[in-house]
């Protein structure tokens, strides 16, 4: 008669003489999986991949879904049980579920049904991807889940993926510590490794490795996500092979490769994480390089204002970038003949651009106003609203508290790109009016 204890690092022998050493206690060691394990870690750290691969290869009895689809408790319960008894909606079912279940309760009675009919000795997994949504959904059903084995009374193992730690799931109220496993970012030379492998039929996979390395070299301090970084080199790609399909260069003449990217990638990086335009548009972008277009691939730099906010962000900018004391210099007519040595002082020697955008009060963002804008306007409630809807498009920040209603103080919260390009469309030639451009 085989040993009721089995283990498979140890032989039959060695474990029946334990057993026989375990009297009446013999069931006790064959206990069951840890009820619910929790993984976290970063977007695109491989968290859904090892575990939807570890489960499909090892052909283990699973349910896996993904609780911001799952919005409810009814579509989470019936989405597992569905996965668990092989049921798909369909046309030929009217695209319904394997059986009604509205409440925990149900689903620990339904499951507890499903396990008996299908007597599976094996773990049961149920991941639940994005788990995070699970805070906004009942209160018991995240202390459920980390208790389900105790509740249904079968082998079964609940695992919880997310973004963010477990700190930040664990209730009041206290309730089962799950396992805690991290998976921590990418290294460069693991992205490395990994973009390396999607390298293209047609050229040899040094030149790809290559042209991967030089990607990670512009990218990896500003972006580390596996999957952008993908997109970005599938999207650069043609473009690092130009040369080569012209026969300007070889494979091997990499600095000539580098130098014929370098300033794509550079002009790439406006649009990290965005994905503001298409595959197709960014590349149509880089063929009409020649052509006069806005300077800038946001589509910020391509928003559509009203005529007179235009001027109030113009006038904003000038305010963040410019001193007070040189509003004279620009904005009065009659101010005579003022050089900016007479403006610098002795410690005056950093560009503003470079110590980024100060504060300014409404008063002189108004008084900017009207003095740039080539008609009179009269300060109407309808200035003022456009300047809270620069505000709710933080293209302006409101800088202090919200009470401040007798001075309130702004921040220009634009580019320099982007407010040239804003101030071409209304024939604004504002580096005239740059202190830093004088």
């Amino acid at each position: 008669m085989p040993a009721l204890i089995q283990h498979p690092g140890y032989s039959e022998s060695e474990l029946r003489r334990v057993e026989e050493k375990l009297v009446c206690r013999e069931s006790q060691p064959q206990q069951y999986s840890y009820p619910s394990v929790f993984i976290y870690g970063h977007a695109a750290t491989g968290k859904t991949f090892v575990t939807q691969t570890l489960l499909r290869e090892l052909q283990l009895p699973h349910a896996l879904l993904n609780c911001v689809e799952c919005f409810t408790s009814r579509l989470l319960f019936e989405h597992i049980l569905n996965q668990l008894c092989a049921h798909s909606p369909s046309p030929d079912n009217e695209f319904s579920s394997h059986t009604r279940c509205d409440s925990f309760n149900d689903f620990i009675r339904l499951y507890r049904q499903l396990a008996d009919l299908q007597q599976q000795k094996s773990t049961t997994y149920i991941v639940l991807d994005r788990a995070e949504a699970l805070r906004d959904m009942d209160a018991n059903l995240l202390s459920g889940f980390l208790r389900l084995q105790e509740l249904v009374g079968g082998n079964v193992t609940v695992i919880f993926l997310s973004e963010i730690v477990w700190e930040k799931f664990r209730p009041n109220t206290g309730c089962f510590e799950p396992l805690i496993i991290c998976f921590p970012d990418y290294s460069k030379a693991e992205l490395q490794q990994i973009l390396s492998l999607d390298h293209h039929p047609e050229y040899s996979a040094d030149l790809y490795a290559s042209y991967i390395n030089i990607l990670l070299g512009v990218f990896y301090s500003v972006c580390r996500d596996l999957k952008e970084l993908r997109h970005l080199a599938a999207l650069n790609f043609t473009k690092f092979c130009e040369p080569l399909v012209k026969g300007e260069a070889k494979e091997s003449d990499t600095h000539r490769l580098w130098r014929n990217i370098e300033p794509h990638l550079k002009k790439a990086m406006q649009t990290v994480y965005l994905r503001e335009i298409s595959s197709s548009q960014w590349e149509e972008m880089q063929q009409k390089e020649g052509e006069l277009h806005l300077k800038g691939l946001s589509a910020h730099a391509h928003v559509e204002l009203p005529y007179y906010s235009k001027f109030l962000l113009i006038a904003a900018y000038l305010a963040s970038f410019n001193p007070a004391r040189a509003d004279k210099r620009f904005f009065l007519k009659h101010h005579g003949k003022i050089k900016k040595t007479n403006f610098l002082k002795k410690h005056e020697k950093t560009s503003n651009h470079l110590l980024g955008p100060k504060p300014f009060p409404l008063d002189r963002l108004l008084a900017i106003f009207y003095s740039i804008v080539d008609s009179r306007v009269a300060p109407t409630a309808n200035i003022f609203s456009q300047i809270s809807s620069l505000v709710v498009l933080q293209l302006l920040a409101l800088v202090g508290h919200d009470d401040q209603l007798n001075s309130p103080k702004y921040k220009c919260a634009v580019s320099f790109d982007f407010i040239r390009a804003i101030a071409r469309t209304v024939n604004f030639e504002i580096v005239k009016y740059l202190y830093d451009f004088l």
